[in-house]
């Protein structure tokens, strides 16, 4: 059993294995079936610990899809680790130490933290948010926003890649809004996940009235990750409604994507008007001086000392990701304070090459195959049949150009892999979409998300 003085010891190892899984994972599963996890016990004889999970069914998903992750980030942190078994948490209460209960730091900070009239995380602010060239646009239309509600830019549709600072952004929105109206204007926070399961449960139990009046009834509505609700009708229906029930009455509407309206494939064409009737503001990846100053602040909000140096080669080395800057920061400084207080930065480096997400050596044809059809949402075998559907044209061509980019497999081997065509096809393609990304912003942010989620999967 764990005792008091082992409480920040598993708190730490276990927020660092979360900072790794969720580099590893979609968003929308680390927080449904992660976030609310928590290290209760590690046994130093046997190499064992204990992971708390808030319910049955989060217990058995982690334990059947992320078992291997969880083992082998833990393993990562502490080679002496062997064997993880799960626990749910409330059956667990009474059978705990003394040490761990509703009041510990060890309880999930989400249920200490998250304002239940709003889902605002009020850790997400304004004044935390580092600003620089790549986000200053998305950054000034919501102060915009803030000092005038539903009067400008509404709504306000943020769009960029993995890990940059959506979610932050629009929920620090939130809290300044809340901040500088108080109760006079009524904010509401929800992932598209948690839309999507309302809609559901309302259809189920009919009680569809019920989400009308909650999503119809407020001043603000902020939405996160709005991409995954196409190709859902009811979902979309329902959204669409609600929409133009917001916006009639001039209550603000703001949403986060990983990539522009035009890009989402799957939506239903009246809604990516409406989104397109607002102002669209991207998040691109963040450039040196920024990393910089993100790693700074990070350090700073957690009273760190870090060598500028560390901090500097950290910024050299993560380039694409801001969660995976506070990652590796976290990592390292888990390393200083509990394995090796004089790191020097040859060893620091090689804990930055473990954890950054690379250029995978892995990634095969079928990798890129399936990453292109995920992403357009059509069969891998769209692609690869000699077929002329309109729809998978531009996936075939996509894919014809990152076999060649990443691969390196020459103009005849992608067009036999590719339903046996002939090599002038694949050059023609590869020159198309070369020259689409050089004078598209919006179709290089579709290769850009491509890419992520291939060397994500290899």
């Amino acid at each position: 059993m764990i005792n008091k003085n082992n409480n920040m010891d598993l708190k730490e190892i276990w927020q660092t294995v979360l900072g790794e899984i969720e580099l590893q994972i979609s968003r929308p599963n680390f927080l449904t079936w992660l976030k609310e996890s928590q290290l209760i016990e590690k046994n130093e004889k046997d190499g064992s610990v204990l992971v708390g999970l808030p319910n049955q069914f989060a217990k058995e998903w982690v334990k059947n899809r992320y078992h291997k992750l969880v083992l082998s980030s833990l393993r990562q942190i502490d080679g002496s680790i062997r064997h993880v078994d799960y626990v749910v948490l409330n059956n667990q209460k009474k059978n705990l130490n003394p040490a761990i209960t509703q009041d510990s730091p060890q309880q999930s900070l989400i249920e200490l933290k998250i304002d239940p009239k709003t889902n605002l995380n009020p850790n997400y602010r304004l004044d935390n948010f580092v600003v620089g060239s790549s986000n200053e646009l998305a950054f000034a239309a919501i102060n915009a926003v803030i000092k005038d509600i539903g009067q400008k830019y509404n709504p306000l549709f943020i769009y960029g890649g993995v890990g940059l600072g959506k979610t932050h952004l629009i929920q620090a929105a939130g809290n300044k809004i809340v901040e500088d109206y108080k109760n006079k204007v009524r904010v509401l926070y929800v992932s598209s996940e948690k839309f999507i399961s309302d809609v559901i449960t309302g259809v189920r139990n009919k009680r569809m009235e019920d989400v009308k009046q909650k999503y119809r009834n407020i001043d603000v509505l902020i939405i996160d990750d709005i991409q995954f609700i196409g190709g859902k009708p009811t979902t979309e229906l329902e959204f669409f409604y609600t929409f133009n029930a917001l916006y009639e009455n001039q209550k603000q509407i703001i949403i986060s994507s990983d990539r522009p309206p035009a890009a989402i494939p799957t939506l239903e064409e009246r809604l990516r008007s409406r989104f397109e009737g607002g102002m669209i503001a991207d998040i691109g990846y963040p450039d040196y001086e920024m990393r910089l100053a993100i790693l700074k602040t990070k350090a700073q909000q957690k009273g760190w000392i870090v060598d500028e140096k560390i901090l500097e080669l950290i910024a050299v080395k993560v380039q694409k990701n801001v969660r995976e800057l506070e990652g590796v920061l976290n990592k390292i400084v888990f390393y200083q304070q509990y394995k090796d207080k004089n790191l020097d930065l040859k060893k620091i480096e090689d804990i930055i090459n473990e954890t950054v997400q690379t250029m995978s050596k892995n990634v095969t044809a079928n990798d890129i195959i399936k990453a292109v059809s995920d992403f357009f949402e059509i069969s891998p075998n769209d692609i690869i049949a000699r077929n002329r559907k309109q729809n998978v044209v531009e996936p075939r061509q996509i894919t014809m150009y990152l076999l060649r980019e990443i691969l390196k497999m020459s103009y005849p081997n992608i067009g036999e892999k590719l339903g046996k065509r002939d090599h002038t096809t694949v050059i023609h393609a590869c020159e198309k979409i070369n020259n689409e990304i050089t004078t598209n912003p919006t179709f290089n942010q579709k290769i850009i998300l491509i890419k992520e989620q291939i060397f994500k999967n290899s």
